[in-house]
Order: C-alpha cells, then structure tokens, then sequence
C-alpha cells in the first residue's frame, strides 16, 4: 500500500478536525435542545470514529519514516506505509500507538451512551469507565507528544508549531480528563457528579483538539520548507 505523505498528514488533520468539531457541537446545550438526546448521542458516535481513524492514521505515521521525512519533492511522492510497527524508544510512535486504543475506548463509551434507560450502574461501567480509560490514555499520549518535541516537559518553545500542538492536546487531554471524571453517575442520587463540568469540559476539550488538528496543516507546509532549506547548496 503506498501513500502520498502530504495527503496522509492533510487526512488525519482533517479527520481529527471533524471528530473535534462532532465533540463540540454535542456538548452545546443549545444543539442537544434542538436535535434531541439520540441525535446527539449520535453527533457523539460519529465523531468518536473519526477520531480513531484519524489516530490510526497518525499511528501510519509515526512508524514510517517515509511519510514524515520527506521535501517539496517527496511528500507528494506515493510511497509504501507500514500498517504495523514496534518502536517503543520513539516518543512520537509512542504517543500515537497509546492514543489509539484510546480512541477505542471512546467508541465504546459513545455507543454505549445511546442505550436509554440504563441504570446508574449500567451507564457507569459500559459508558464512564470506557470514557475514563480513554482519557487517562490520551493524557499519557499528550505527555509522550510532549517530550517528543521538547527535551524537557516544561520547556517552553512559542515558536514550535510541534510545540504548540503538543501542548494543545495537552490541555485538552487535562480537560477530557475533568469531564470523564465529572461525569460519574452517583447511584445514590442518579446523577452526575457535576453535569456542567462534564459538558464544559467535553467542550473546551473538543475545541483545543480542532486547533491542536489545524495546526498540523501548516506545520507540515513549515516543516518542508526547513528541510528545502537544509538541502539546498
């Protein structure tokens, strides 16, 4: 199977790009008033699964050094990718090959939510666990993307749109995290422990993963133009 580096880097950009926007749009209150519970439910599903495509994709990626090592020339060159990979002393394969079954796990919460009338324990164990798993492992992802583009984790690179994006996701890993945790059903009481930190959460999450996403695009276009750069006479 070969690949265009350019259009694989524009494919997963534009894949997480949707899922973000699909997580957005799910959490604002005034779109669930409009469409209902099950179409948002669904908003949630879909946009799950563009996450992990896009993931996968990254994951392509990051194990196949002809789709990121490349020039003006090279990255629209087709160019076999590696569907399967074990670079565990990579930092960027790492984070990529952990967010993944992240991804997963997002699945399975998402369609898990659109069960109704699932008792508190039902929604805490088919719907909050699979959602917490995933936050705590894109959490660990984002801390694996940072260190791949800094030497130290709080080393601080404006400049670096690698850096920006890291931190990004970073930031909107925390707020999944605040989500997922807000969002544990209370049997007691029948209901979250904090619906309005679970919704805000979801939302800003959402928001820096979109930015996180778009900004891959002229990264990749700066990228190219330092490597014409080093290789020019």
């Amino acid at each position: 199977m070969t690949v265009r580096p350019q259009r694989l880097n524009a494919t997963v950009a534009w894949l997480f790009m949707v899922g973000s926007a699909c997580f957005a749009m799910g959490s604002v209150p005034a779109y669930l008033n409009a469409i209902g519970g099950w179409v948002d439910g669904i908003t949630y599903a879909v946009g799950s699964l563009f996450f992990t495509s896009a993931s996968y994709g990254q994951l392509v990626q990051a194990q196949t050094p002809a789709m990121t090592a490349v020039d003006a020339v090279t990255q629209h060159r087709p160019a076999p990718v590696r569907l399967w990979g074990w670079i565990p002393h990579d930092r960027s394969w790492l984070a990529a090959a952990v967010q993944f079954p992240g991804t997963v796990f997002f699945n399975i919460s998402t369609i898990a939510a659109l069960t109704h009338n699932a008792t508190a324990a039902e929604s805490d164990r088919y719907v909050w666990r699979p959602d917490l798993y995933g936050s705590v492992l894109f959490l660990v992802s984002s801390a694996f993307a940072v260190l791949a583009v800094s030497h130290r984790f709080f080393a601080v690179q404006p400049r670096s749109l690698p850096w920006r994006i890291a931190w990004f996701n970073m930031v909107g890993s925390v707020l999944f995290m605040a989500s997922a945790i807000a969002g544990y059903v209370v049997p007691s009481a029948d209901a979250m422990l904090s619906a309005r930190l679970a919704v805000a959460g979801t939302f800003g999450g959402a928001v820096c993963f979109l930015v996180g996403a778009a900004l891959m695009l002229p990264a990749w276009r700066r990228a190219v133009t330092s490597a014409v750069v080093a290789t020019s006479p």
